[in-house]
């Protein structure tokens, strides 16, 4: 069977790649619009969640517990930072490359060390 009777009357300009089984013939999208493509995840976004994600929690639990011995904040800031880091690992880090692991590890550690050296006043 020919590609013309399989699929009928597109218009030349709805063709793409002079392929007739590809074509839009719905002109109300724009060129750029790809309806049928679906999401895929992208590692700059596991690493975003985790960064803002943590820096919101250890912001409060560094202000909540301010009055507390700084051991409290340290473990509980620990805790949390371990179970962002298993959930981002989960969501799909773990299968990228070993640039996005190292970055999402680091700056992990980095703001975990920032509420560490400020809790440590309160030791």
């Amino acid at each position: 069977m020919s590609d013309r009777r399989k699929y009928p009357n597109p218009r030349e300009e709805d063709i793409y790649a002079g392929d007739r089984r590809v074509s839009r013939p719905d002109s109300a999208l724009p060129d750029w619009h790809i309806p049928d493509a679906k999401y895929r995840p992208i590692p700059i976004a596991w690493f975003a969640a985790a960064f803002l994600l943590q820096l919101t929690l250890l912001t409060v639990v560094f202000i909540v517990l301010s009055a507390q011995s700084g051991w409290i904040t340290i473990a509980l800031s620990s805790l949390i930072t371990g179970a962002i880091g298993m959930w981002t690992w989960e969501r799909g880090m773990k299968d990228t490359g070993a640039g996005w692991k190292i970055a999402t590890a680091l700056v992990l550690a980095a703001q975990l060390a920032f509420v560490c050296l400020g809790a440590s006043a309160r030791l």
